[in-house]
């Protein structure tokens, strides 16, 4: 298993697409510079949207033939040919019943971002700017109603048939931002902490995107929690934009 970090601004998400510079699609062309000679496959820990970057993120690397020779030497391999913005933190031998999706047993994301004037241009791929003034406190309250079990219908795009749709957060919590810090960062910008085993597509963007409507009085607490409930109906109309997401996280195990 492999742990990585990834700003993922310049990137169309994790997944290879056709013509899209993406996460995997780097790391698997650096795994064939480094080892030309080795069969091998990647699996993420999951999915990334385009821009969301990553503190702690993993995957697991299956070699046909035999296990690395030296696990040091492929670490430092990997980081010497990956690019600046892409670099791998730890890597670990597995065992065969190690399963890198189901043995994942949570994962915390962290939306940042700062409202009102806007920010410094080099602030862009770490935080998002609502240029609108937000009403913090009532946005700070309502983070908690997306704890606990709750049908996420609403919070997610494309939602297919028999999706399981029943998620649990363990926590949601919105305070001032001290993850990250720059002396170009504005004196004060937020972050929403966001905890659980898995999530839907979009779903941690459109939690932000409701909790910025209602910062804006574009939505009431009553309506919020109603797009809680069973077979709800709602269309959320505002996705918060990805760069302002990272997987900050992720536990296997008790871990």
């Amino acid at each position: 298993m492999v742990y990585l970090q990834f700003l993922g601004f310049r990137y169309s998400g994790w997944q290879p697409q056709p013509g899209q510079r993406t996460i995997a699609g780097m790391l698997q062309k650096t795994l064939k510079h480094i080892m030309p000679e080795r069969t091998f496959k990647i699996l993420g820990a999951g999915r990334t949207d385009a821009k969301v970057s990553a503190l702690q993120m993993a995957f697991e690397l299956f070699l046909e033939d035999g296990p690395l020779d030296s696990i040091s030497d492929f670490e430092e391999q990997m980081n010497r040919n990956l690019p600046p913005d892409i670099r791998v933190l730890e890597v670990l031998p597995t065992t065969k019943d190690f399963n890198i999706i189901q043995d994942c047993s949570s994962k915390e994301y962290v939306y940042l971002f700062s409202h009102g004037e806007k920010n410094h241009p080099f602030c862009a791929p770490f935080l998002a700017n609502i240029s609108t003034p937000l009403n913090i406190e009532a946005m700070t309250k309502a983070a908690r109603f997306f704890e606990g079990t709750h049908d996420f219908s609403c919070y997610t795009a494309g939602l297919k048939p028999n999706a399981q749709v029943v998620r649990t957060i363990d926590r949601c919590e919105l305070m001032e931002n001290t993850l990250l810090t720059a002396n170009f960062f504005p004196k004060k910008s937020y972050a929403l902490h966001v905890q659980g085993k898995g999530f839907m597509r979009y779903q941690i963007r459109m939690i932000m995107g409701a909790l910025i409507l209602l910062g804006r009085n574009e939505m009431d607490m009553q309506t919020l929690t109603m797009s809680l409930q069973e077979n709800c109906s709602m269309v959320l109309p505002y996705v918060a934009p990805g760069s302002g997401l990272m997987l900050n996280k992720i536990n296997f195990g008790n871990g």
